[in-house]
């Protein structure tokens, strides 16, 4: 089922999510759901509180080199933790909450990520690149905070100027 996204300025997006207890049926279903939303969205990662609900649970589906998302290649990942990040890169960044804005971003180019999978299985994964990127993105959602709060003081206030325009464009 595809939910709504939540978007800025929303104070729930800036919830710090809980750990996952149960690995169980309501889990199942919110992952279907955030696989569904995130591809009907055209996205490439989604944390649940995107959809409103502060739990510890993001996805990510990178596009493959015929530029498809496939559900045998998602990365469900419940309670994660970065343990190890290195380096450095600047990726232009867009998210589902903030729709229409996309500005470079700085994060660390190496990371290293321990998660559990829909079924409580413990995982870990090295990251290079984009998709330690979007790893970053989504953990930045669990702890309340978005790619906007990355930016600089310039950078925020042209962000703060497109988005008063838009906003006054819907009306």
């Amino acid at each position: 089922m595809i939910r709504e996204i939540v978007t800025y300025p929303n104070k729930i997006l800036r919830s710090v999510s809980s750990d996952v207890e149960k690995f169980d049926e309501e889990l199942h279903t919110l992952l279907d759901d955030m696989w569904d939303t995130m591809i009907a969205y055209n996205g490439v990662g989604l944390a649940a509180i995107q959809v409103g609900v502060a739990l510890n649970v993001l996805i990510i589906s990178l596009p493959d080199v015929n530029d498809e998302q496939r559900k045998e290649d998602l990365i469900e990942a419940i309670n994660p933790k970065i343990t190890h990040k290195d380096g450095e890169l600047s990726f232009s960044e867009g998210c589902l909450s903030v729709p229409n804005f996309h500005e470079e971003v700085k994060r660390s180019e190496h990371i290293i990520v321990e998660y559990y999978d829909r079924n409580g299985t413990h995982k870990s994964m090295e990251c290079h690149g984009f998709l330690a990127v979007a790893w970053q993105h989504e953990m930045d959602h669990l702890k309340g905070h978005l790619f906007i709060e990355k930016l600089s003081i310039i950078k925020r206030k042209k962000f703060e100027k497109e988005y008063k325009k838009e906003q006054k464009h819907k009306k």
